[in-house]
């Protein structure tokens, strides 16, 4: 049991020491994590992915949680939660000490520069994981709400609570 937990805290703990540009971009370390801890199924992790994408809090948090709740109830969560978020809240404290020190270095723009396209490739991969997930389930619905997402989102900015709200309700009826 303590195992488990100290399992579940060290290996959320290497996400969010190690984890970079967001929770989406973390979706790939994410995914190796949860698989360890017995959410393997591209299905399981889209419902992993969604859970943590509705309810408020940053992803990361969320899904640590999850899956730590998944692999051993309330403890389980906590570890996970408190070994996810320990190293982000240090190095955010430190590392906005140094670059408010050092804001007009160019090795810090420079690094800042090089993390970015890193960033949104990580994006890119956990859009093609869900994808996978969605694609397994062959559900016309389900694309037709993806690509509905992604007009209203995107063409005509759309509040993303709205949009959440009405493909939950859509999903609720139309996809059993």
């Amino acid at each position: 049991m303590v195992t488990t937990w100290i399992n579940l805290f060290l290996s959320f703990g290497k996400i969010g020491l190690f984890g970079f540009g967001g929770g989406l971009a973390m979706l790939p370390i994410i995914f190796q994590t949860a698989r360890v801890f017995g959410i393997d199924e591209p299905g399981e992790f889209g419902n992993l992915v969604a859970i943590s994408q509705v309810t408020p809090g940053p992803l990361a948090i969320n899904a640590a949680t999850y899956v730590g709740y998944y692999t051993d109830g309330l403890p389980g969560a906590l570890a996970a939660t408190i070994g996810v978020a320990i190293p982000s809240f240090v190095m955010v404290m430190v590392v906005s000490y140094f670059v408010e020190k050092f804001k007009n270095s160019k090795i810090v723009a420079g690094t800042l520069a090089g993390v970015r396209p890193v960033t949104v490739g990580l994006v890119g991969a956990a859009g093609y994981f869900m994808l996978s997930a969605m694609a397994s389930d062959r559900n016309l619905i389900s694309v037709g709400i993806l690509f509905g997402t992604l007009l209203l989102s995107g063409k005509w900015k759309i509040n993303p609570f709205l949009l959440i709200g009405i493909a939950g309700v859509m999903g609720a009826f139309l996809i059993r």
